[in-house]
């Protein structure tokens, strides 16, 4: 919350796109939200009517009409802050967007900074810290199984898992802090081997997160994938046919792009981001030497490779040198033969044992069997209801470090340390994983998760 903000304040705040558009939604909550609209809302009385109820009027100034709306009443604590809310439907005009918004302002309500409102049914007890950040990740999901991701975990199936570990936990932690107050009559309340037998159970399970975010972290973000090769071998043409549009400019001069262009598109419910890079060769002019430089370092950091070989003017010698390249990258990689309507039939024959995928990104000749080949280098399901998986690399971390300190538990338990040692160890896995949920928290921390989200949410 920034400074001088109260939590008491009644925040006002446009829910949907700016921009001319039908319908928009504007949202007020705060314990004035109620009264703040009866102000200058000509209708029922809103304060008689039962929450989550819809009420056609007119917001007016002075005497002056401003729209006609619809109010939608939810009353605390049955909202989405659990505070006094409102949620106005107006038409979609910017001015009359604005109009309403200073209405609310000059009777005392404020601008929701981003993320507010979400914060604020997190910090009123709504859902936990993990299931807030999955709203935001809703909301951004650009593929069916990263909106299927979101929503699991939005409905707390992550969280009742961490919060299930964590209560076991804290049993055995407060039996270890009680036999540090007996440490003179050397009683032992919890016993090593089922604290033992607990650890490991919690270990393996938060094993199996933390390699959940491989594919999580691919669900949610996209697979990084460039296509990249010499000048003139039909990259941009590819893309372009990849993306259905013309994205990247396409000439016969060598040396055409010279920087990073990039766009998505989903297959098979996976969204790959493909980048088309600069061709990749000696030159002496500085801007395509900056952009060849660039691409090499896409390609470093890629998850695949597209390596795109004109068939029409290639050696077997290049293709056999430039395979070595790639090998040596150590990322995966599909070599694609471009132009095959135009390659030498003896180029096609020395090179049947090369694992090519034979192409004309000009005609999107096999463009369908490349795409297959894509979704084949990456072994990703589809997310059912109830799937629980980490896709947020904050989770990925605090997991990580929970299983590093349950690690030191677990060494400490093979030596027969002392139970004061066990506790440290235990208490900070306890830490990081109510770090997760927000059940720890810091102000900071809050800062910079729901910074990030829009205004309006």
């Amino acid at each position: 919350m920034a400074q001088g903000y109260s939590p008491d304040d009644t925040i006002v705040a446009l829910a949907t796109p700016q921009g001319v558009s039908g319908l928009a939604v504007i949202r007020l909550s705060g314990k004035d939200a109620i009264h703040i609209t009866q102000q200058v809302f000509t209708g029922k009385t809103l304060v008689d009517q039962p929450s989550h109820t819809i009420h056609l009027g007119t917001l007016t100034e002075g005497g002056k009409t401003i729209d006609e709306v619809l109010v939608s009443l939810f009353k605390e604590p049955n909202s989405f802050t659990k505070e006094n809310s409102i949620e106005i439907s107006c038409h979609g005009s910017p001015v009359i967007v604005r109009q309403i918004i200073k209405l609310f302002l000059k009777r005392g309500a404020r601008l929701a900074e981003p993320g507010e409102f979400t914060k604020r049914a997190f910090m009123n007890g709504r859902f936990d810290l993990a299931q807030a950040e999955a709203v935001g990740d809703l909301i951004h999901a650009e593929s069916e199984n990263a909106r299927q991701a979101a929503l699991n975990q939005m409905r707390g199936g992550f969280s009742k898992e961490i919060k299930f570990l964590r209560q076991e936990l804290i049993h055995f932690a407060s039996l270890i802090e009680l036999e540090l107050d007996f440490g003179e009559e050397d009683v032992e309340f919890a016993k090593r081997k089922d604290l033992l037998q607990l650890i490991e159970r919690i270990q393996t399970y938060l094993a199996r997160l933390i390699i959940s975010f491989d594919q999580g972290n691919v669900i949610k973000n996209g697979i990084p994938t460039v296509i990249a090769g010499k000048p003139n071998a039909g990259k941009s043409t590819l893309l372009n046919a990849l993306l259905n549009e013309e994205k990247a400019l396409v000439s016969e001069i060598p040396g055409t792009t010279r920087d990073v262009i990039e766009d998505e598109i989903t297959l098979g419910g996976t969204i790959f981001r493909f980048m088309d890079t600069a061709g990749l060769r000696d030159t002496n002019d500085s801007i395509e030497a900056l952009g060849i430089s660039r691409a090499r370092e896409r390609m470093r950091a890629a998850s695949l490779i597209l390596y795109v070989v004109d068939l029409s003017k290639a050696s077997l010698n290049e293709i056999i040198q430039e395979d070595e390249e790639l090998k040596a990258l150590g990322i995966p990689y599909i070599k694609v033969g471009n132009k095959l309507d135009k390659a030498p039939t003896q180029l096609l024959k020395e090179i049947e044992n090369q694992e090519f995928i034979l192409i004309s990104a000009a005609h999107k000749t096999n463009l369908d069997t490349l795409k297959e080949v894509i979704l084949s280098k990456f072994n990703i399901r589809e997310v059912k209801q109830g799937d629980v998986l980490v896709t947020n690399l904050r989770h990925y971390q605090k997991l990580t470090e929970t299983h590093e300190a349950l690690n030191r538990v677990i060494i400490g338990l093979d030596s027969e340390i002392t139970g004061d040692f066990l506790a440290m160890d235990i208490r900070q896995a306890l830490y990081f994983l109510g770090e997760i949920t927000g059940e720890i928290t810091s102000d900071d921390l809050l800062e910079n998760i729901f910074a990030n989200f829009c205004i309006g949410k």
